[in-house]
């Protein structure tokens, strides 16, 4: 049985579950001939914008489930990535525009206009790419422990190492003890994250990593005028916090919020911290906006 054909009876299973609160729906679409297993948590009533997100490298929509169930005032919507979770294996390589259009295309399918958009790590990259290229279907934007690409401030060598070390997908044990060097911060949570992640395959990972090759937003960020949050964590061993500070520098209407003890993965490990802020935002945002 292959991936694809799994991953559908899988889809109809789910989706005969998505009735109850909180569960997300699950399905498999085919967007300008990509398949893409999408996940939409259907909580809003319309007053507020749904939220896209992108997820990071090598990440599948499980592994940031109890994140957007948190975020239960609001319709959430995300997809694994060609080769990622239970989407198929990419049969071209993508890069960055192209997947910023795909989002788009998806978008029009659930017919969505507006959207606040999150991205995280790789994601947060993503999130931009979506932002500087559909301005006009932004309403705010929030980029948690991102970079502006390929002129980012480098993380610490031992965490870049175990990153690149295959392993950290598919031996949880390798996961639970390299944990704090990889993500630093606080590891609570680690045994539930660890959990939740299912391994890409090698393609999939492999096409993810070569998308963001030589991407950079730096020089189209300053004509960026969407209310932007940059979270970031002060003990983030991947993308240090000079890079959130530097995002802030460039990006007009911008504030950075930094996560005390954060590492790479505050956003599970401080999950109340990080909603309270991010909801803040919004509404704050939100409430201006009415107000005007």
């Amino acid at each position: 049985m292959t991936k694809a054909v799994k991953a559908s009876k899988r889809v109809k299973d789910e989706i005969s579950k998505a009735d109850s609160s909180g569960v997300p729906l699950y399905t498999m679409e085919t967007i300008d001939g990509r398949v893409l297993r999408v996940a939409r948590w259907l909580n809003g009533n319309g007053e507020k914008a749904p939220i896209l997100f992108f997820n990071g490298i090598g990440a599948n929509i499980e592994a940031i489930a109890p994140f957007a169930e948190m975020l239960s005032d609001r319709d959430f919507i995300t997809f694994d990535m060609p080769g990622i979770g239970e989407s198929p294996d990419p049969i071209v390589p993508y890069n960055a525009i192209m997947m910023a259009r795909i989002a788009a295309l998806l978008l029009d399918h659930f017919k969505v206009d507006i959207v606040d958009v999150l991205g995280v790590s790789w994601g947060g990259a993503m999130a931009q790419q979506f932002a500087l290229q559909y301005g006009k279907r932004v309403n705010k934007l929030i980029l948690i422990a991102t970079s502006a690409g390929m002129i980012m401030m480098p993380g610490n060598p031992k965490a870049l190492i175990k990153m690149a070390d295959p392993r950290r997908y598919i031996d949880p044990e390798f996961m639970r003890k390299h944990f704090l060097t990889l993500y630093g911060g606080k590891d609570d949570g680690k045994g539930d994250h660890i959990a939740r992640v299912t391994p890409p395959s090698k393609m999939g990972y492999f096409y993810q990593l070569g998308a963001m090759m030589g991407w950079t937003s730096a020089p189209f960020l300053p004509f960026m005028k969407i209310p932007t949050l940059i979270m970031m964590g002060d003990d983030d061993q991947i993308v240090p916090v000079s890079n959130g500070q530097f995002l802030n520098f460039l990006i007009p209407n911008s504030e950075l919020f930094v996560v005390e003890d954060g590492g790479h993965l505050f956003m599970l490990s401080h999950a109340d911290e990080t909603i309270d802020k991010i909801k803040a935002f919004l509404d704050a945002r939100d409430n201006a906006a009415q107000a005007a």
